[in-house]
């Protein structure tokens, strides 16, 4: 980008290298998630070579190509992989809406002075199916980056 002139228009693949700069500075504990944030949304209204320039003037430079390799994933044993993250955020989800759910029928149920019909398994229920057969069926091994 140096060889550039800072008024010359930057295209979406020099956006897409300061968007990698700026995601490893953020790994490394340089910029805060909420300064890359406002650098993202910054890099994407930006036109030219000065603008991106800016994002990224007061951190040292970061050669994508050399980064420490980090361990492949098939190296490990297949138990030790896991599961995807996505796939973990998931049924975090699930479990924290069925948790929700049944706090709020058992509140109802005990103000209400009797049984009321147990609904919240109608809103864990099909969604922990789809959960499972994903779980079970899906490719939900961890990418490797």
């Amino acid at each position: 980008m140096a060889k550039n002139s800072p008024e010359m228009r930057a295209s979406d693949a020099d956006r897409d290298r300061v968007a990698a700069i700026l995601r490893e500075h953020t790994a490394q504990g340089r910029i805060t998630m909420d300064e890359f944030n406002e650098r993202l949304e910054s890099l994407y209204k930006s036109k030219t070579y000065g603008e991106l320039a800016k994002l990224t003037s007061d951190l040292p430079d970061v050669d994508l190509r050399h980064l420490p390799v980090k361990a492949s994933p098939a190296a490990k044993p297949a138990r030790q992989q896991g599961m995807h993250s996505g796939m973990k955020a998931a049924w975090s989800a699930w479990a924290a809406a069925s948790g929700i759910n049944w706090v709020i029928w058992l509140i109802v149920s005990i103000t209400a002075g009797g049984f009321i019909y147990p609904w919240p398994l109608w809103v864990m229920g099909p969604w922990g199916v789809i959960l499972l057969v994903s779980t079970i069926f899906g490719d939900n091994k961890p990418k490797s980056t």
